[in-house]
């Protein structure tokens, strides 16, 4: 019975998922005047990515004239502004073929400013960069952006008048080293009258598009945002992992400059489509008008906001948050995450006692638990990135950045074969880890551990989880015996994990917190309802659980690949342990063990496949040309 319950809540939280992940229809070109429609951005999307129109190329004057006479004629009050090449963008364009010369070692920010009824009150800037590199037209990176902001203004003004004045700041030389940013916000005379910041971006051609950055401290920015955002086409999707893993590494865009002055604001971008960075394929017609809708949409209603507001978002704390399935943000200070700590704790307490009370729970039996998620980690570690390499080297060994772009176009398949190696490990928990041959499995976790570091370079935390999952895997006698151990054990191995997170990176422990909470509520509610866990009563909010925290987890782990995939595919192994901690309870039985191990073995099997078939379905070029 328990199999029927877990396959049906698992399609529909796999359906929920998918669902999250879908980007909004494009609205038509007679849409009301008021809102964002991306086929009328599409117009400048058309126009301006005919060609690509690097610095100093006679298409990136074009594009400069055609964007001028744009913003004239939305009733902004234009200017331009001059400033420097820096040496190494000088380098880059000349190593792309380009004429830094023809250029006059400048770049050439396009300005424009929609005077607000208060003059004295700090202005709003929409900002996207209109240059693309050498060899891509550039539809999505970033004229999808500058195309959104010109639409934005028009409905902002549709709207009537604000307080607040609107600075239109469309940058140069972002693709060569953020120069228009630089020079804008290193001694604009608007500059320090502008108060808050909207970035737009693009890494793809397609997906939902994501709020990834904020200024820092940026709870009362995440009040606004998760206000104005949800009214948009298709809702809203970011969250405060993505904020905090964006602040540890090294990549910028102009928001960064911006940012670096204390400046608040947000920055989104959409990601999909990877094949279409950079490259010649980025034409209009290949670009998703879902996407436009989507990024475009958001930035009208979050722009609007910050326009008509009575006072902009100040420098506080940064927010715990994440949107619900695209569409509702739902945030709380750091500091709660403690009070959701010990609710978690609290709950899972009285989960394990009913079952120690009604079902024979054991002490031990959730510390075997505990050693199920541990291996399920460990090993998921290991053979993500396995899997991960068979689709190609990890970009610290890539020799190229043409190399870096097959890479990206082959990141859905890698991302196939990782979700379906995780599958695998779900349904070998699920089935019974401890009637695998432990030799077998230790051999095969050890040559793909040391396949991985001859491919792609010693990894401390791969080699460090190969040996912990060997370990566990030569003593199968330590999984765990009865369900409500397996369950309880990763309930309290998640509710671990949240500490550590709560303690080191607050912002990212959401992650952990929510399912753990939901996992114990849902424990307890089986406890009490049916402690044998054989009867509706207490399968129905299993199932329910599955439904609501997998289906979530779907949808927050996709962007999640997205970003960090190509690097740390075991990113993917963390958000699996979630899911397994809340279809621990439904495991099928001893009836099925073998079909359901049989099935891991083959879903493993065709992972490896999809991200070894990456190099056929996108080969490497034979001559390197985007950079």
């Amino acid at each position: 019975m328990r199999l029927l319950w877990l396959v049906g809540s698992l399609v529909l939280a796999l359906a929920i998922g998918v669902m999250t992940l879908q980007g909004p229809r494009p609205a038509p070109a007679d849409a009301p005047a008021t809102d964002f429609a991306a086929a009328r951005a599409m117009a400048d999307v058309r126009e301006i990515a005919q060609r690509p129109h690097p610095v100093g190329s006679a298409d990136h004057a074009r594009v400069q004239a055609y964007l001028l006479q744009r913003m004239n004629a939305l009733g902004l009050q234009t200017s331009i502004q001059t400033g420097p090449l820096s040496p190494g963008s000088i380098r880059r364009l000349e190593k792309w073929g380009g004429d830094p010369k023809a250029a006059n070692y400048s770049v050439t920010n396009l300005i424009g400013v929609l005077p607000g009824r208060n003059p004295a009150l700090p202005a709003v800037a929409l900002m996207a960069h209109y240059d693309t590199t050498y060899t891509s037209p550039g539809a999505a990176d970033d004229t999808a952006g500058v195309a959104a902001v010109l639409e934005a203004v028009r409905a902002i003004r549709a709207r009537g008048p604000a307080d607040r004045t609107l600075v239109v700041l469309l940058t140069d030389g972002e693709e060569l080293d953020l120069d228009g940013a630089r020079v804008f916000w290193g001694g604009h005379p608007l500059r320090d009258r502008i108060g808050a910041v909207v970035n737009l971006e693009a890494r793809g051609g397609g997906g939902r598009a994501m709020m990834f950055e904020t200024g820092r401290g940026n709870a009362q920015t995440i009040d606004l945002f998760g206000e104005a955002a949800t009214k948009a086409s298709g809702g809203v999707t970011s969250n405060s992992l993505a904020v905090f893993v964006y602040e540890q590494m090294p990549n910028g865009t102009d928001f960064t400059v911006s940012k670096d002055r204390g400046v608040q604001g947000v920055n989104f971008a959409f990601i999909g489509r990877p094949e279409q960075y950079h490259a010649p394929v980025a034409t209009a017609e290949a670009l998703d008008q879902g996407s436009v809708q989507h990024i475009g949409s958001q930035a009208l209603e979050t722009a609007d906001a910050m326009l008509r507001t009575p006072a902009l978002p100040a420098a506080t704390a940064n927010a715990v948050y994440a949107d619900l399935f695209g569409r509702v943000i739902v945030s709380h200070p750091p500091a709660f995450g403690w009070v959701l700590l010990a609710l978690a704790i609290g709950l899972l307490a009285l989960a394990a006692w009913r079952a120690k009370t009604r079902a024979g729970l054991t002490f031990r039996d959730v510390g075997r638990g505990v050693v199920d998620g541990l291996w399920f980690l460990t090993t998921g570690l290991v053979l993500a990135q396995g899997v991960r390499q068979l689709g190609g080297p990890v970009s610290s060994r890539i020799d190229s950045a043409e190399a870096y772009y097959t890479l990206l176009a082959r990141l859905p398949w890698m991302e196939a074969g990782v979700a379906l190696t995780m599958l695998a490990l779900v349904l070998t928990v699920l089935g019974g880890r401890a009637k695998l041959d432990r030799r077998i499995v230790a051999g095969v976790i050890a040559v793909v551990a040391i396949a991985a570091t001859v491919t792609g370079g010693v990894n401390a935390v791969v080699l460090g989880a190969a040996v912990v999952s060997i370990g566990l895997s030569l003593f199968p006698s330590l999984s765990a015996r009865s369900t409500w151990g397996g369950w309880t054990g990763l309930i309290a191995l998640v509710v671990i994990l949240a500490s550590g997170a709560q303690a080191a990176a607050p912002e990212a422990a959401f992650l952990f917190l929510w399912p753990a909470l939901l996992a114990a509520l849902v424990a307890v509610a089986a406890a009490f309802a049916d402690p044998g866990l054989t009867r509706a009563p207490s399968l129905a909010p299993i199932a329910l659980g599955v439904v609501v925290g997998v289906g979530w987890i779907v949808g927050l782990s996709h962007p999640v690949f997205l970003g960090i995939g190509m690097d740390l595919p075991g990113a993917l192994a963390l958000t699996a342990l979630l899911a397994l901690m809340l279809m621990r309870p439904l495991e099928p039985g001893s009836g099925v063990r073998r079909p359901l191990l049989l099935a891991a073995v083959a879903i493993l099997v065709v992972g490896a496949g999809l991200s070894t078939a990456a190099r056929i379905a996108e080969p490497a070029p034979a001559v390197g040309g985007r950079s």
